[in-house]
């Protein structure tokens, strides 16, 4: 099970320099449920990543419930990171999530190269509009 955000925050902040919290994040990402192949499809695809990403989505009640992969180890661990914020969460907290607030303390977007960043923005692009979609 992924950590909370508050505990991400934390522990990102124990780290003393980015080589330290790479690896935490990409640890983060070894513990996600992998995407079964079949369900590796082009509607499951988000665009605008330079990495293949994949997310699927199921309701459990009233709440959101994803499964997301990349063929690469430091998407994972950013996906990792962004569903720690929206998974197992109904649309409307999903929505009212402050992301932006989220990778600010995080200081993780300044860390990436700039289509690492466009990536993570479509990817809580897709998020959110499966929220709003659902909601």
């Amino acid at each position: 099970m992924l950590p909370s955000t508050d505990e991400i925050l934390e522990d990102i902040d124990f780290f003393d320099d980015w080589e330290e919290r790479y690896k935490y994040i990409i640890d983060l990402g070894k513990a996600l449920t992998p995407l079964e192949p079949e369900l590796q499809t082009d509607e499951r695809l988000v665009k605008g990543c330079q990495s293949n990403v994949w997310v699927d989505v199921r309701s459990e009640g009233d709440q959101l419930v994803f499964v997301v992969d990349s063929d690469a180890v430091i998407v994972r661990g950013l996906l990792a990171v962004v569903m720690a914020a929206f998974d197992h969460k109904t649309p409307a907290q999903i929505l009212d999530f402050d992301i932006d607030g989220y990778f600010a303390q995080l200081d993780l977007e300044s860390h990436l190269s700039p289509t690492r960043g466009n990536g993570l923005r479509a990817i809580v692009g897709k998020i959110k509009a499966i929220a709003e979609a659902a909601g």
